[in-house]
């Protein structure tokens, strides 16, 4: 009932990275182009910096969806204790057994891989995403891989995508070397006002909309301010303003709608209420890291979590969907028709 009141096939606003949804926004694009680039021209080792919520891990699977018939890949996401935790990890993910191998024989086993792989004209692209989380001595054994090399080629493309904690990580004095080795950096920047408009109306269209606007102008600025421009949250955002829209019977979201919306989102309505009634300098240490400071912003990044199952349960199976989810059908791509705009939508 809730897709039919807005004419939907399915939840244009969920909380799980889905490529079939992605949007190019001019940073997304040049990311794109850039680390599709770097890959072709077996660059060795690339970064990918983006601050939580920016759609990187949707990127990357997007990524990998135009790799898969030309190269091997692995997409890596963990933490890992050490080397040879990382290692076997690594090796799973492209499908060779090396669970009950010392280090050296899996070096081995790995080396035997890449160069079949290389004399079979094929690439192995690695991606390690959420790469801040790794430990120095795991970053160490990542720098190791470039050794895997022959006369004039890398064997493997290694792909580093993480938080900005990722880029302070790099820019340490303990792994100088890793960081001399990176040859292509990309980032993920905030969408601006546009953007967060063409975003919100690219998601619905996807999702099967089609005739007025769902949302307001004003709506969609209030969207962008207190989103930040950053996608999961214009998500959460505006999968609550349908939500309520549905509830009340509105066809259109306005800004009485999300004015709503984040009285509903305000967390620290429903808390204890210490934080309000406590004067300076009455609260212990412990009770002041429960207390943060008011920013003027309402935070709602960490609420998409929240209602993942009510968005996946309102997202039936679609025959679109399935015929849309992979853009591996149309047609040849490369990194000049990305730059050009050429999205997936449109050579479709």
């Amino acid at each position: 009932m809730f897709l039919d009141h807005f004419g939907l096939r399915e939840q244009p606003f969920g909380v799980t990275p889905d490529p079939h949804f992605l949007y190019f926004s001019p940073s997304h694009l040049e990311a794109l182009a850039s680390l599709f680039y770097g890959i072709q021209s077996r660059r060795g080792f690339m970064a990918l910096i983006a601050k939580p919520g920016m759609g990187k891990t949707t990127l990357l699977f997007h990524l990998l969806q135009h790799l898969r018939k030309s190269a091997r890949t692995a997409f890596l996401f963990q933490r890992y204790s050490d080397a040879r935790d990382f290692l076997r990890s690594l090796m799973s993910d492209l499908g060779v057994n090396g669970k009950d191998e010392d280090l050296g024989r899996m070096y081995g086993k790995f080396n035997e891989v890449l160069v079949r792989e290389a004399r079979a004209g094929r690439r192995v692209v690695v991606v390690i995403d959420e790469a801040q989380n790794l430990e120095d001595s795991v970053f160490e054994t990542v720098r190791m891989l470039s050794n895997f090399e022959i006369p004039g080629m890398k064997l493997m493309q290694i792909l580093l995508a993480g938080q900005p904690q990722l880029a302070d990580k790099l820019a340490s004095r303990n792994l100088v070397q890793l960081r001399q080795r990176i040859s292509v950096l990309s980032r993920l920047t905030q969408f601006n006002s546009d953007d967060t408009a063409k975003y919100v109306g690219h998601r619905l269209q996807v999702a099967g909309h089609h005739g007025n606007p769902l949302f307001a102008p004003d709506a969609l600025e209030i969207i962008h301010s207190r989103s930040e421009g950053i996608p999961r949250n214009i998500n959460n955002l505006c999968f609550h303003a349908l939500t309520l829209g549905f509830a009340t019977g509105q066809k259109t979201i306005d800004a009485s709608i999300l004015s709503e919306v984040l009285e509903d989102l305000d967390i620290g309505m429903l808390g204890s209420g210490l934080c309000g009634r406590a004067g300076p300098g009455e609260l212990t240490t412990q009770e002041e890291l429960a207390c943060p400071k008011w920013s003027g912003q309402t935070s709602i990044s960490d609420n998409a979590d929240l209602h993942s199952k009510i968005s996946a349960a309102d997202r039936p199976h679609s025959a679109c969907q399935e015929e849309k989810s992979s853009t591996s059908d149309c047609g040849s791509w490369s990194a000049s028709k990305w730059i050009g705009g050429v999205t997936h939508e449109q050579k479709c």
